[in-house]
């Protein structure tokens, strides 16, 4: 889908992202486009017409990173909306995070992405990324019991 198509919507989109952690680190992708351009982010993007959720998540991170991956059960719903300073909905998205296995494949950023990386846990915090991010992923890693990972976050 073209950016443009995607800001001031008629309607929310619908969007997924995929959670992949492997040997300390997580999967994550430096933003191309609006919005929340050059920002880290958990790779995903829009649910196409006929898709599943594990569909979409499974194509959008093939896609960003060049990755492979198993989509697995849903962790994580939240809506992103952005407004102008007319206060235009500009983007509205509702996004819904899955937890996924790495399958194979070597990071090969597409072209939604300005980079992409296994990132380490203890890297975290050093990383430009939206707030919901940041929480999400705190709360994951300290679901999984990995402290240190919940204070590389905060």
């Amino acid at each position: 889908m073209k950016p443009s198509a995607t800001r001031y919507p008629q309607a929310p989109r619908i969007a997924v992202g995929a959670l992949v952690i492997r040997d300390e680190t997580v999967l994550l992708v430096k933003r191309g486009q609006a919005p929340s351009r050059g920002k880290w982010a958990i790779p995903g993007g829009s649910v196409e017409l006929g898709e599943t959720l594990q569909q979409a998540a499974e194509r959008e991170i093939l896609e960003e990173t060049g990755v492979r991956i198993r989509a697995l059960a849903p962790v994580h719903t939240f809506d992103y909306i952005e407004r102008d300073k007319q206060e235009n909905i500009r983007f509205h998205y509702v996004i819904v995070d899955l937890a996924a296995e790495y399958i194979d494949g070597e990071i090969k950023p597409g072209d939604d992405a300005a980079g992409a990386g296994w990132i380490p846990f203890a890297e975290l915090k050093e990383l430009d990324m939206n707030q919901s991010t940041r929480a999400f992923l705190s709360t994951c890693l300290q679901g999984a019991g990995r402290e240190h990972g919940t204070d590389a976050t905060r």
